[in-house]
């Protein structure tokens, strides 16, 4: 097994029989070690006794008049939030079924940091075997935002927390802002020739991936979202990118992002879709379900289009949640 990813907690968690994730008191220790959490030097002796009691017992029950007790209201909010959050995750059989009820309950309210968490140890959990560094480099994008720069007639996705801190050292070095290039292209592009090293540094998110490269960035996309629908429902599906779609009678779309969920409602309703709008489409991709699963009668026997599509200001966000609730299919059930 190649190991990546420690940061993900997939070592703090148990597996079940079916590959699903079983949450233990070591993966809720790590949330209630968070900075929001810990508590302050002046935080009050509730806190620091409620703090103390879950960390010895961290699935242990609390009364609302614990957290009453707490002097500091944002304090207060804190912990309520952090309780109803870690009975969600123990409520559910695996952490998979966790998220996916979380999502079609609906996220108003939690931290998008909350469910990138959730969504970086899913994908790890469904990439244990993972021997493609393409394939794992660009199941990044579903768990961390991306920069995109178009350079010399291919597009690169670089993730976006290591851009700003290149271009916050080009703020400090006028000289390095003028001589340098794009700054995707001052980090490492992931290549067949350095694609080793990616299994060392991956939990420094620092190699970029050529969308439109040699071995194919987007079919490289493709089969990260097809390990994260296998982890989530538990079956297979076969993704292809396209360059473009010519089905007149498409029945079904997912938008992978939510500047390509807007693209799409406005194609499917028949608008015109401004040409500033349409060259932001980064990827188009066609997904095509196992002959077993039950589909909505509007999407039996016809493909299903996903599109990919940055952000005005170059940004690609994913929403891999788009792939839980948003999928034709007629029946909820879940293997893990």
């Amino acid at each position: 097994m190649t190991h990546f990813w420690a940061s993900s907690g997939h070592l703090l968690l148990d597996r079940e029989p079916g590959g699903g994730l079983r949450v233990t008191d070591d993966f809720i220790k790590a949330y209630l070690a968070r900075p929001e959490l810990l508590p302050p030097a002046e935080a009050c002796e509730a806190e620091r006794a409620l703090h103390a009691r879950l960390m010895e017992t961290p699935q242990a029950e609390v009364p609302a008049s614990a957290i009453a007790a707490i002097a500091d209201e944002d304090a207060r909010e804190n912990w309520r939030f952090m309780l109803g959050w870690r009975d969600r995750l123990l409520a559910a059989p695996t952490l998979e079924a966790a998220y996916a009820g979380i999502i079609r309950e609906g996220v108003s309210g939690i931290p998008p940091l909350f469910l990138d968490q959730l969504v970086h140890v899913i994908m790890r959990a469904a990439l244990d075997e993972a021997d493609d560094p393409f394939v794992t480099r660009a199941a990044e994008c579903l768990f961390r935002p991306q920069r995109v720069t178009f350079h010399e007639n291919t597009i690169l996705l670089a993730d976006a927390e290591m851009i700003e801190g290149h271009e916050a050292d080009r703020h400090a070095s006028p000289l390095l802002a003028m001589l340098g290039g794009p700054a995707a292209t001052e980090l490492d592009i992931l290549k067949p020739a350095n694609a080793d090293r990616y299994w060392q540094r991956s939990d420094g998110f620092d190699m970029v991936l050529d969308l439109g490269g040699s071995p194919s960035g987007r079919a490289a996309l493709g089969q990260a979202l097809r390990h994260w629908i296998r982890q989530i429902h538990g079956f297979d599906v076969a993704i292809e990118p396209l360059e473009t779609v010519t089905d007149a009678d498409w029945r079904w779309f997912v938008g992978l992002d939510a500047e390509a969920t807007a693209v799409g409602n406005a194609l499917w309703q028949g608008k015109t879709v401004a040409a500033a709008e349409m060259a932001r489409v980064l990827a188009l991709f066609t997904l095509t379900l196992p002959a077993d699963v039950p589909v909505l009668p509007a999407a039996k026997g016809k493909p299903i289009y996903l599109i990919m599509a940055m952000s005005g200001d170059n940004l690609l966000r994913l929403k891999p949640q788009n792939l839980v609730a948003g999928l034709p299919l007629a029946r909820r059930e879940m293997a893990n």
